[in-house]
């Protein structure tokens, strides 16, 4: 039996150039610390890592303070695409969505594609098609907008720019603990079970201002999830197209598989030395068959936390 433990993620990013006020931060450790006790209690029950990490993922998507679901970030047509993944540790089985406007809980959709598909990734329309076959919840687009994510949008419109936006802007969120210009928007979990079982998973809404159909990390296994239980499991926030081109989460697991590294490592290496070299910045939160815990980031800081069955849940912004 080994000692469970669940990880979860809100994105990357920089110091706020804004002062956070003491109410700011407690608003966002809170919700860190009230969803690793939510998700942690699958856990302490018994539970299975993939089901920590899918309830973990499904509340981070339902909290409007981090860019995935609820909350998402906008297109530059004024849309939502949202992005989803999920891998069992167990079995290497995996699902994913992409590009998905509809879907209330996207890391839901990447579980059915998992649990009841022959395949690993559904985009567009299609995956909306298998998601309503399963019986998962649509909404309409509209239900993923907030004033915030609009203001985000309207001020990059506003400035002429034809660049994608990180995340949202600082002022917009009322002063988050990192600032929200330079932030990487994802979300994610991991998990080890009391069974011996890891897990994975990450969801997205992308870029703000981001071209229609472009798609990043969160739902490609091996770039920004990956799960293995004789090695680890990964979920990674950042700058989506380098993570994809360093196969980053994977390249995690194949170090500790194939170069006899240890966790801490491997995702050193990882995020300090071969993203860097390619423009390439954010974070990740890792686990692996033992228990060890990781959360390297090369930024100033990243929504942060984790929980261990019988023990207070630990939550950080900043390094």
């Amino acid at each position: 039996m080994t000692k469970p433990v669940l990880a979860i993620h809100g994105g990357a990013g920089a110091i706020s150039l804004a002062e956070t006020t003491p109410e700011i931060r407690h608003k966002y450790e809170s919700a860190l610390q009230q969803i690793l006790e939510s998700a942690g209690a699958i856990l302490a029950a018994d539970g299975s890592a993939l089901d920590a990490v899918t309830e973990a993922v499904r509340l981070l998507e339902e909290c409007p303070l981090f860019n995935a679901g609820y909350g998402a970030v906008f297109t530059s047509e004024g849309k939502h695409e949202l992005d989803a993944s999920i891998m069992d540790g167990s079995s290497l089985k995996s699902g994913a969505v992409a590009n998905v406007t509809v879907l209330r809980n996207p890391v839901l959709a990447a579980r059915a594609v998992m649990d009841n598909s022959a395949h690993v990734l559904f985009v567009g329309e299609g995956a909306e098609a298998f998601a309503r076959e399963q019986g998962l919840e649509c909404v309409a687009p509209t239900f993923f907008s907030t004033p915030e994510r609009r203001e985000q949008l309207e001020r990059v419109q506003r400035s002429g720019s034809k660049q994608m936006a990180l995340d949202h802007d600082a002022q917009a969120m009322s002063f988050a603990p990192l600032d929200e210009t330079r932030k990487l928007g994802t979300v994610g979990a991991v998990a080890l079970d009391s069974h011996g079982n890891l897990a994975a998973a990450t969801s997205t809404g992308g870029m703000t201002n981001k071209q229609p159909g472009r798609v990043g990390d969160s739902p490609l296994i091996g770039a920004g999830c990956y799960a293995n239980n004789h090695t680890c499991a990964v979920s990674t926030t950042g700058t989506g197209e380098a993570f994809i081109r360093t196969v980053a989460a994977y390249d995690v697991s194949a170090q500790m598989e194939y170069g006899g590294k240890s966790l801490a490592d491997a995702a050193d290496q990882v995020v300090y030395e071969k993203l860097p070299k390619i423009g390439g910045s954010g974070g990740m939160i890792a686990v692996d068959a033992q228990g060890n815990l990781v959360m390297p980031f090369n930024t100033q800081g990243m929504y942060r936390g984790y929980i261990q069955i019988g023990q207070a849940p630990f939550v950080a912004i900043h390094a």
